[in-house]
């Protein structure tokens, strides 16, 4: 099921073999007059690494691709994209079937938009010229949280099979990273956190992207609460194509207990650790370190496998428990935390989990190419969360839904606009790559893998104003509203 093996000395000799393999390739890093991974002050340091430099032909096509894309409002890129993908079929009636006519969809639509763009639905009648009653009642018998992921799939998946997709990643690395709104009123899971929110209270939207740049996955959490806890929910609730096999996340992301779970469950994970050179490594007592004089120093630390070799029964029926559905993630990890006390179990997971976090530091130290990966990941990230926050543009961003299920609407409805947007630009942007080869102008893939579709630019999103000319001029007042 996760290819942990059932014997324990098993999967200890596997991750043994690993740990030297890494040491040696480290040491022999130490051991040459090389820059990039150096001791200093008895830590070591790594040099970070240039940044990938802008060619003057990536610059070019970038420009011809932002020219050439069309300029459009979001309600016809929604329509747009549901033409392609149908994923307005995954919206059904909560009790009985209804018939899906035209009203219905635009009202659908409406209702979709109001809530990724965080405006009430009295506005968003208003500015739609729709009446309100219907998006009301559309908003309570389409919208909620199994039909909203149904309909993020059918664009995830959608989104995976474009040709341009393959290039940007394979759809098994992924990250995680919150990104935190203020609260309106009396939000149950807000949290007050002066250094985001001043005086007042907020709340995070958790959200794990893909490498090809969709989001399979989202959630509302509590801002005070470490990221750490939450980051394997959506990894193991991906209902997707995606074959997610890796996550990354930065530093809040991680604790010894989630690596551990990670690798029981078949999976990597590789965060961004801030300050390195202050984690302390292990090593297993197997391990001969006279073998390697430059990092002896560093790895004097002895994992004591006595704590989960004894524990190794009830850790696999914990990582079953997760893989099977039964539970979250999320709240098994934090059931473990809130005894007064560490449970045997939170104790031998930390254990083995520090022999992984060992592995991952040696495999960050030893490997450019890795480091660039997934920091290349994580930049994809922000890009998503830029336009998240393009989207998100009404009523000051303030979060409003002050029931779970309201919460968990809206960042299911901004989390399918997100991938609308993405799956439409990932489409047009192959258009115009067609166009240029077309017309004999010479196209790179190495250029295109970094244009990502998280561009907006070309987007209307905020609306348009229309004035009337006949009304220039004229005097006195308009008549008052008698109800």
């Amino acid at each position: 099921m996760t290819g942990t093996p059932l014997d324990v000395n098993v999967r200890l000799a596997q991750r043994e073999t690993e740990l030297v393999e890494l040491l040696e390739q480290v040491e022999l890093l130490l051991s040459t007059p090389d820059e990039v991974l150096r001791e200093e002050n008895d830590k070591l340091v790594l040099t970070p690494f240039e940044a990938e430099e802008r060619s003057p032909q990536l610059a070019q096509l970038t420009h011809l691709i932002n020219s050439r894309l069309p300029r459009i409002d979001i309600t016809q890129l929604l329509i747009e994209v549901d033409n392609w993908t149908g994923f307005s079929d995954a919206f059904k009636h909560l009790h009985t079937p209804q018939n899906r006519d035209e009203q219905l969809l635009l009202n659908l639509y409406a209702c979709l938009l109001a809530q990724a763009c965080n405006l009430e639905l009295p506005q968003m009648a208003n500015s739609a010229k729709l009446p309100y009653h219907s998006l009301s009642w559309c908003n309570r018998w389409y919208i909620r949280d199994d039909t909203l992921r149904e309909a993020i799939s059918k664009l995830v998946n959608y989104h995976y099979q474009l040709p341009l997709s393959a290039l940007w990643g394979s759809g098994m690395l992924s990250s995680s990273d919150g990104q935190r709104f203020p609260v309106k009123g009396n939000v149950r899971q807000a949290r007050s956190l002066p250094r985001y929110f001043g005086y007042g209270k907020g709340i995070t939207f958790y959200t794990w992207t893909s490498d090809q740049l969709s989001q399979f996955g989202s959630k509302p959490v509590p801002s005070t609460d470490r990221d750490a806890t939450y980051v394997l929910d959506e990894i193991e609730n991906n209902e997707t194509e995606l074959p997610i096999l890796e996550l990354t996340t930065d530093t809040n992301g991680y604790t010894e207990l989630i690596f551990a779970i990670f690798d029981l469950l078949g999976l990597r994970f590789s965060p961004r650790i801030r300050d390195l050179g202050d984690q302390k490594l292990y090593r297993t007592s197997q391990i001969d370190m006279t073998a390697y004089p430059n990092l002896k120093a560093h790895l004097t630390e002895t994992i004591n496998n006595s704590r989960f070799i004894g524990q190794w029964d009830e850790i696999l029926r914990f990582v079953g428990s997760i893989k099977k559905g039964w539970v979250t993630a999320s709240l098994l990890v934090q059931k473990l935390q809130a005894y007064p006390r560490q449970h045997p179990l939170m104790r031998a997971l930390q254990e083995y989990g520090r022999l992984l976090k060992t592995i991952h530091i040696l495999r960050w130290y030893a490997d450019e190419t890795n480091r660039r990966r997934l920091n290349r990941q994580l930049n994809k990230g922000e890009a998503l969360h830029s336009l998240r926050s393009e989207i998100r543009f009404a009523n000051q961003g303030k979060v409003k839904g002050q029931q779970d299920e309201e919460l968990l609407n809206e960042v299911g409805c901004l989390n399918l606009l997100t991938n609308a947007v993405i799956v439409w630009n990932t489409v047009y942007i192959h258009q115009v790559v067609q166009q240029l080869r077309q017309e004999g102008i010479d196209v790179d893939e190495v250029d295109l893998r970094r244009i990502w579709p998280s561009r907006h630019r070309h987007l209307n999103i905020i609306g348009s104003y229309n004035f009337n000319s006949d009304e220039i001029g004229k005097k006195g007042l308009r008549s008052l509203n008698t109800q």
